[in-house]
């Protein structure tokens, strides 16, 4: 008797790598609750990412002042930005790709994710990239976990816009991620309607 052939799931293909997660009314009241993250690595063993729009009470100063870095200019009301419920002592810089750092992957052709207080230096020093969003804490989904979300229509999916990241106030990132979609995310419900 002749083997079954078993199915192979391709997932590179379906990579949301460089996508906006939109947290909608299903994903509940934690911490992804009106969220949009951003994601920089998806595949079979799972996804990261980084929420954009979650601010801290703390500024990019402050992490300045802790690392005793000298800024050459005032980050006092630079925000720093929730990243995610994982490794939230830990910095995550999505920032322009023009340069890369000790600790830098390119997520796309325009965005890059480092993680090496090497950037930060260069930020402080004037010689960082041209755009930069720091935060603390990121995003994890283990294998198949994104998916299982995504089937329950906890987030909505659309492909990054830097301007989004990087150009947006931190308080509008979520609306204007629904602008990418075409939608108000203030008007989805998680109640199906039947007429």
């Amino acid at each position: 008797m002749a083997a079954s052939p078993t199915k192979s799931i391709q997932r590179t293909t379906d990579s949301l790598r460089d996508h906006l997660l939109i947290a909608t009314p299903s994903i509940g009241r934690g911490f992804f609750k009106g969220s949009v993250a951003y994601i920089c690595e998806h595949g079979e063993a799972g996804a990261m990412g980084v929420v954009i729009n979650k601010p801290l009470d703390l500024h990019l100063a402050d992490i300045f002042e802790h690392l005793s870095i000298q800024p050459l200019l005032s980050y006092d009301e630079e925000v720093v930005m929730a990243g995610g419920p994982v490794k939230v002592d830990r910095g995550f810089v999505l920032h322009s790709n023009e340069l890369s750092w000790e600790a830098t992957l390119n997520v796309s052709d325009t965005i890059s994710l480092t993680t090496s207080k090497d950037v930060l230096a260069a930020i402080a020093a004037g010689d960082g990239p041209e755009q930069h969003l720091v935060a603390l804490g990121y995003a994890g989904w283990s294998a198949g976990q994104l998916e299982e979300e995504l089937a329950q229509n906890s987030w909505l999916t659309i492909q990054a816009d830097p301007k989004v990241l990087f150009d947006t106030p931190h308080s509008d990132r979520l609306d204007a991620a629904g602008q990418l979609l075409g939608i108000d995310i203030r008007l989805l419900s998680s109640h199906a309607g039947h007429s």
